[in-house]
């Protein structure tokens, strides 16, 4: 039979936020968490996270007389970590209301979304929301009496869509709206495509800090740890399917090559195809190893990318997982049927069974396997959290005119200061050009280095 599991933890109880009222010290009951009694264990994990986040607290201590964000009204929907709690005070530290939701239902930790319920940000969010609930969530977090957002950070477009969508004399009045996933920004094209994007849009997704840090080296590390901590998997001698090889495929392939897996690589676009011949893998289609493999990660923000026939050709025991933001690249759908049996074996996994008795383990039912079945560094989150930072003070106070109805690149100067910010770190000294060696390149000392065009 298929059933849904609870994805709380054994010391909650099952009763949903939506029917308890709670309120928090200061008499406010603006927020549904699940319990905003473990707000202290979530303020502790907040601070943890600060200690590897020093670049965004500098970037607060420096900014914060300023209140570059004054009179900004911010809704967000992003992962509700601790790693987001530290961006999210940080635009209360300088200037901004906040009210905020959460764009993947399982990733939240509820301790954090307590914590800064506490603090008076008006969040609406809990681990294991039902499809209902995620999106009564950023209704709550939009449609509140006497406040009005003016400015959008999303991640994945649901935000933005449904704003667009159900509010469109809200969407109107945005100032500016910061998009961080490959699937929102290709939601934003499209809506500027068809000339319906009414406001400035920053694309941070394809800033070079959030593609080389955010989806190449942090998915190098946390696609390992979410599947270890899922499966108990050994990845020497395993067969394994990567589809896409943009930077987090790329980050994804590193990470298994090096424990000694047979990596196999789909791709439609021939250049990246040909990187991955370039770095050794054997680019194929999935249905000509669809057999053998031992696992397959989908990478791609596309949808149907592992289809249910495909499933069904699958071997006993393999593993099927989503790295990529959409939870609509694996064929969930497709599997809630009755011929097929669903048994929960642990918190994020599911054995699918077919009626010969075969086992397929998806893992997070389809959904961002990093963040549901594990957690991400937060070093490489600090780096994508500044970016959006300064997205948003830059959309914030451009004047009039800088920005057209379109979707625009962070700044390259911008860019710059993220990546330098964050080498205090690793105590690294950049070497200053000359005067002479300045003119030689046609350069301004202090940056930007490199042309748009630039590829990094």
């Amino acid at each position: 039979m298929c059933f849904s599991a609870s994805y709380t933890d054994s010391s909650d109880d099952e009763t949903s936020p939506r029917d308890k009222t709670q309120i928090n010290s200061k008499g406010s009951s603006d927020f549904c968490v699940k319990n905003i009694k473990q707000n202290e264990f979530g303020r502790r994990e907040i601070e943890i996270a600060e200690q590897d986040m020093s670049a965004l607290i500098s970037l607060r201590k420096r900014a914060q007389s300023e209140k570059p964000l004054a009179g900004a009204k911010i809704v967000g929907c992003t992962h509700i970590t601790a790693q987001t709690a530290v961006l999210i005070e940080t635009l209360v530290a300088l200037g901004a209301q906040c009210r905020w939701t959460a764009c993947n239902i399982y990733s939240t930790q509820n301790e954090v979304a307590a914590a800064l319920s506490e603090t008076g940000v008006a969040v609406f969010a809990w681990k294991g929301e039902s499809e209902d609930d995620f999106w009564w969530c950023i209704d709550r977090c939009v449609n509140t009496e006497g406040w009005q957002p003016n400015m959008i950070l999303d991640d994945g477009g649901d935000l933005t869509h449904w704003v667009y969508k159900k509010y469109p004399n809200v969407f109107k009045k945005i100032r500016g709206i910061v998009e961080e996933s490959v699937t929102g920004v290709h939601r934003l094209y499209q809506l500027s495509k068809a000339g319906k994007l009414c406001v400035p849009a920053m694309n941070v997704n394809d800033s070079v800090t959030k593609q080389k840090f955010d989806n190449l080296y942090c998915c190098r590390e946390s696609i390992l740890d979410g599947l270890k901590r899922t499966t108990d998997v050994m990845f020497g001698g395993k067969q394994v399917v990567i589809c896409g090889y943009g930077e987090v495929g790329k980050g994804c392939c590193a990470a298994l090559k090096a424990l000694g897996a047979i990596v196999y690589v789909t791709e439609i676009d021939p250049i990246c195809a040909l990187q991955a011949c370039m770095d050794g893998f054997r680019v194929v289609k999935l249905n000509e190893v669809i057999r053998q493999v031992d696992i397959i990660i989908t990478c791609t923000g596309n949808k149907n990318v592992v289809t249910r026939d495909q499933l069904d050709r699958m071997k006993n025991g393999s593993i099927v997982c989503n790295m990529g933001h959409s939870n609509t690249e694996i064929d969930v759908a497709s599997l809630r049927t009755p011929e097929l049996t669903w048994e929960r074996v642990r918190s994020q996994v599911d054995h699918v069974i077919w009626p010969d008795g075969k086992r397929v383990i998806l893992l997070a039912e389809g959904r961002l396997l990093n963040l549901s079945c594990s957690t991400v560094p937060t070093f490489v989150l600090s780096i994508t959290a500044t970016t959006q930072a300064l997205a948003l003070i830059e959309l914030y106070n451009a004047p009039e005119g800088r920005y057209k109805q379109d979707v625009y690149l962070l700044p390259k100067k911008m860019d710059e200061y993220v990546a330098s910010l964050h080498l205090t770190t690793f105590d690294a000294h950049l070497t200053e050009l000359t005067d002479d060696q300045a003119k030689y390149l046609g350069l301004n000392k202090n940056g930007p280095f490199k042309p748009n065009y630039y590829r990094y």
